[in-house]
Order: structure tokens, then sequence, then C-alpha cells
């Protein structure tokens, strides 16, 4: 027996109506919805730490929630895991047809923008006429904010030059800091406008050749590595972060970057 088919057969067992687990057999599409998204960022966070042992398995975890949705839909006849394979095939070969057809591609640059021709070409057919139809509400903002700004560039709403990209984002400072300083702040008015700034940011980040998702998950770990140096720093003066003033505080973490500058 496969290992795919040992999978399948005992996604089926745990949801069998009689014999089942009662969890497994409670779950909805919505209800696994949340574990999904989760198993992609363990996954995410296990190549970020390189951690390939972890990887294995949490790539596992990743294919439970695929099996497991094609088990609900099978059940309620509308595909099996089998639709599932051949879905993703049909599309891999309809996109790649410098390698399954007769088109040729040179380059990676090449093969990305015939993708994008093809992927219109698929949202024109589903009637989706718009560049943007087709990107998921679910996705992380400032991933959505990128594919949308790529999205625009890719038919030619964009700006070609880096001066007036960053000219947005001091313009949507400036914007954010007017309501700030209101003597009675308009709350939306002023999410709006901070909305704005991290889009304008987003697409700096695009330009750039970055991904501010990625950046900012890295800004993060970096920032919590640091701030664990803080503390430590400030327990070993004998003292409880509440405890420590500002500038204590502010001296630990100057320390911890000149150390971070040395390395």
């Amino acid at each position: 027996m496969d290992q795919i088919t040992r999978l399948l057969g005992i996604m089926k067992r745990l949801r069998d109506p009689e014999t089942g687990c009662p969890w497994d057999k409670e779950q909805t599409f919505a209800t696994i919805a949340p574990y999904t998204l989760e198993e992609t960022y363990e996954v995410l966070d296990a190549i970020n730490r390189e951690d390939f042992d972890d990887l294995r398995g949490e790539l596992g975890d990743l294919l439970f929630q695929v099996v497991f949705y094609a088990q609900m839909a099978q059940e309620e006849d509308r595909f099996n895991f089998d639709d599932i394979c051949e879905a993703i095939s049909d599309k891999l070969e309809r996109r790649h047809p410098h390698i399954f057809g007769d088109a040729t591609a040179e380059n990676s640059t090449e093969v990305l923008a015939r993708w994008e021709q093809i992927k219109s070409d698929e949202r024109a057919e589903k009637a989706q006429h718009s560049a943007i139809d087709d990107i998921p509400h679910a996705l992380p903002a400032l991933m959505r904010a990128h594919k949308i700004q790529k999205r625009c560039s890719a038919v030619g709403f964009d700006w070609t030059t880096l001066g007036p990209v960053l000219d947005k984002v001091y313009e949507e400072i400036d914007e954010v800091m007017f309501e700030a300083k209101q003597a009675v702040v308009d709350e939306a008015k002023l999410e709006e406008e901070v909305g704005d700034l991290l889009f304008a940011t987003v697409n700096l980040a695009r330009h750039l050749g970055t991904k501010a998702e990625t950046a900012l998950q890295k800004a993060n770990l970096k920032f919590e590595r640091r701030f664990r140096e803080v503390e430590q720093i400030i327990a070993a003066q004998g003292l409880k972060m509440e405890q420590a003033t500002l500038d204590q505080m502010e001296n630990a973490w100057q320390q911890v970057k000149r150390k971070d500058s040395d390395i």
C-alpha cells in the first residue's frame, strides 16, 4: 500500500459515521479552515528555522488538511482527492506551455510574464474582468496589498521610478500626523490614513524588490530577540522590567544594538 492510499484510508476511518473519531466527525470546512492557516504558518516557521526534520512533520500536517477537505467533499459528492490532483496537474500543464507544449521561455522573467498572461486569460474565461478579481480576501493584509499592487503593475498602473513611490510614503506620513494632531481625533479617519501609509510602504518594499510580509516577519523576530536580551540585562541589574526606568531600558536596548553591529 502506498502512503497516500494509507493516509486517505486513515482519514476515511476518522470520519466514519459509526466508528470514527467524535471530534473528526464533527468538523466542517469552516471549522477546519483556521487549522489550515495555523499549519501553513508552522510550515513557514520550520523553513525559516531551517529545521528540516520538523519541516517533514509540518508538511505532513498540512497535507492532512488537504486530505481532510477531500474526505468531507467526497461525503457531499462534490469532489475527491483524485479530483484535486487532477485539477492541479491540469493547471500546471496549462501554465507551463514551454514544458508541456510548443511555447518557449529562455528565462524566469519570460516564464512569469507568460504565467500572468495565462492567469489573465483564465480570469476572463471565468468572467473575472478585473486584474484583481481573484486575489483572496483571507490573505494576510501585507501579502494581499503586495499582490494587488503587483497585478496593477502588470497592466501598467504603476510608477516606473522610485521617486514618486517614496514621495507617496512621505505624503501618507504627513496625512497620518495631520489627523493625529487634531484637537478632536477622528479615529476612523486616522485608521484610514494609517492604512494608506501601510499600503504605500508595501509599495515601496515591492519597488525595492522585497516583500513587506517577509520583511516584517524578520523585523518581528529581530525585535523579539533584542527585547529578550534587554530583559536579561535588566534582570542582571536586579530589576524587573516593570521596575526599570525608560532610560535604563533604552540604554540596554542600545547595548544590544551595539553588540549586533559588532557581529
